[in-house]
């Protein structure tokens, strides 16, 4: 059970935001206005961890979140056959990565359980703590939170251990949080995957994330069974505080249509519709990390075919303003 989730004076939280939104500035921000933010570190490399972690000012509380390892993706036929056709209509790197497909696991987790002002929570996407990991956090006074996208994983999270369960919906920005690369996500609705779930008995508590753009939308969700708070990340992505990038920001100001596809980064994502997933919508192979490799070279040149913006549903109605101004039109 989560010590934390009753002590927070606010019920809305802010999700972890990969790719730079997340900053030591917005959860700070974040516990001065009595909530409780996270920083992305799923591909943040060991040693940017250990600085930002060292930039938290002592007394702030706040969250880490970290990406679990992923089996190697296989290089079939088809994913070579991919590979060839980027390279004739984009001149992408002729050799594909060899990624760590450990996400730097081990390291980023002794980082934060040694940290001189550690998280008070560590949550992990794309997988589960082990049971021995969870015991290791709670000995640090870490709590573990765990993602998940199903009512299996979530059984399996709650029986490793976990003190929270995060049920992302299908309007959520960003990476679904599958424990597969190659797992198509259910479309079930948030309100009916946390219903289904309480049904199949998923006991612990659990933090609703996807979509939330305003308080009542943060209302309805904290009246489903065992829901103790809402997670909110794309309606922060224009906060002052958040560190979305220069080319991003103007991306959401112009609006445009955010879509769920593999074409993002060979995961199922969401993110603003771009030229490259208008023509690769349905047919990127499941080639997660390997795609957002080959596309960054041209995403470091900002270029807009290819641009990675990941934002949920209602592109409109994202805040702007403060942290604490945004949390206040969310509280209603």
């Amino acid at each position: 059970m989560s010590e934390l989730l009753r002590q927070l004076e606010s019920r809305i939280l802010i999700a972890p935001m990969a790719g730079g939104p997340s900053t030591p500035q917005l959860v700070t921000a974040a516990d001065n206005a009595g909530s409780f933010g996270f920083l992305a570190f799923g591909t943040t490399p060991v040693d940017r961890v250990q600085s930002m972690l060292a930039s938290i000012d002592s007394g702030v509380r706040y969250g880490v979140n970290l990406f679990a390892p992923q089996t190697p993706v296989e290089i079939t036929e088809e994913i070579s056959r991919f590979h060839q056709q980027l390279q004739r209509d984009y001149g992408v790197a002729e050799q594909l990565a060899d990624p760590d497909y450990t996400n730097g696991w081990q390291d980023k987790l002794d980082a934060v359980i040694s940290a001189d002002n550690p998280p008070a929570v560590v949550s992990s996407t794309f997988g589960c703590f082990s049971a021995a990991e969870i015991s290791r956090l709670h000995e640090a006074g870490i709590e573990a939170w765990v993602t998940v996208t199903s009512i299996e994983d979530a059984l399996s999270a709650q029986n490793a251990g976990a003190d929270v369960v995060v049920v992302q919906g299908p309007a959520a920005g960003g990476h679904r949080a599958t424990w597969s690369v190659d797992e198509q996500p259910s479309g079930l609705g948030l309100v009916d995957l946390i219903e289904t779930m309480s049904m199949a008995g998923v006991n612990t508590q659990l933090v609703a994330s996807g979509g939330v753009r305003t308080a009542d939308d943060a209302r309805e969700l904290l009246q489903l069974p065992r829901v103790k708070a809402v997670s909110c990340g794309s309606v922060f992505l224009l906060a002052d505080e958040a560190g979305t990038s220069d080319f991003n920001r103007a991306l959401l100001h112009s609006g445009g249509t955010s879509v769920a596809t593999r074409a993002l980064s060979g995961r199922v994502a969401r993110g603003l519709e771009t030229e490259f997933i208008r023509e690769h919508h349905d047919d990127v192979p499941a080639m997660y990390p390997l795609l957002n490799s080959l596309l960054a070279p041209l995403r470091q040149e900002n270029d807009p075919r290819v641009a990675y913006c990941l934002v949920g549903d209602d592109v409109d109605k994202i805040g702007q303003g403060s942290v604490a101004d945004i949390l206040a039109q969310l509280r209603g």
